[in-house]
């Protein structure tokens, strides 16, 4: 029922089987099931099935396990170092606590101070103003223009005109990826040094859907191949938190694997490969090599 009621779309019977995994001829069956029960569901033979616009389905109650989901969730929004976040969410479960019977409020009490995200972003990081997410979010499903005043990390400030795609969150902090007017050219706003947003009446004309795959891990002519071999005990985080796409990876050598990637900001890798120690080595490009080297004799100095 809340799939059919989405704003703006319909879906074929195909769609709905896909996403529940089951047949068609079940999705028949519960389309009689919700038409006997005065569920106005609708049907278009060019669009597809939904719900008569203005129909709502009764108030929900979350089972134990689905509660449980929402607060790990709120936990999550809650550890951000985004200030405006962390009170939203805290009015989100305010909100939420209200409307359970109290063996929910119970369950949900005793979970919220013993159900933690991120401890060390959530105890450690210094909450901050700026960058607000939800004016961003808006201008992006309304896909209009943004002006904003931002501030580079050499403390440059100017004014910025936007087509915004999409927004990421990076460890910890969030940032918005899209299109600048200064440059004409896709680019990664940090929101916490974005101030003064204002969504322009300019509509965003988009040639294709948004690629966020291609947007999250785009490459460009700065960008240079790296290899490296990485220890097969600590593959997986390397994998989940590496800030590049992989696009060759090989077992070669026993329990060593090797890795290929593009990636533009040579300091940068270099630094946060630093947190593997022994467990990887790099075997090209050869200037990742030198920074490493440099920056090792430099820490060993100070």
């Amino acid at each position: 029922m809340l799939l059919l009621q989405q704003p703006g779309r319909k879906l074929t019977v195909e769609e709905i089987a896909d996403k529940f995994g089951v047949s068609r001829r079940t999705i028949f069956r519960d389309f009689n099931a919700l038409q006997e029960i005065n569920v106005p569901v609708t049907w278009d033979k060019y669009a597809g099935y939904g719900v008569m616009p203005g129909y709502k389905v009764p108030p929900l109650m979350f089972t134990s396990k689905e509660l449980a989901t929402i607060l790990v969730g709120l936990n999550f929004v809650k550890s951000q170092v985004d200030k405006q976040l962390v009170e939203d969410a805290s009015g989100v479960e305010l909100k939420i606590k209200n409307v359970l019977p109290d063996e929910l409020k119970d369950f949900m009490s005793s979970l919220e101070s013993r159900t933690i995200v991120d401890p060390y972003l959530k105890f450690g990081g210094e909450k901050k103003e700026g960058g607000d997410w939800y004016l961003l979010s808006s201008a992006i499903a309304q896909k209009k223009r943004v002006e904003f005043s931002y501030t580079t990390k050499e403390g440059e400030k100017s004014t910025r005109k936007v087509d915004p795609y999409i927004l990421v969150f990076y460890e910890d902090h969030w940032n918005m990826i899209g299109k600048s007017h200064l440059r004409g050219e896709t680019r990664n706003f940090i929101l916490d040094r974005i101030e003064n947003i204002r969504i322009l009446e300019e509509k965003i004309k988009l040639e294709k859907d948004i690629d966020v795959e291609g947007l999250i891990f785009r490459s460009d002519d700065t960008s240079q191949i790296v290899r490296v071999q990485v220890e097969k005990k600590i593959w997986g985080r390397f994998r989940a938190n590496l800030p590049a796409k992989i696009f060759k990876s090989e077992e070669k050598i026993p329990k060593i694997i090797q890795v290929s990637f593009r990636f533009d900001n040579l300091d940068f890798l270099n630094e946060w490969l630093l947190q593997f120690g022994t467990g990887i080595k790099i075997e090209s490009p050869k200037e990742l090599k030198e920074k490493r080297v440099a920056l090792l004799k430099k820490m060993f100095e100070q």
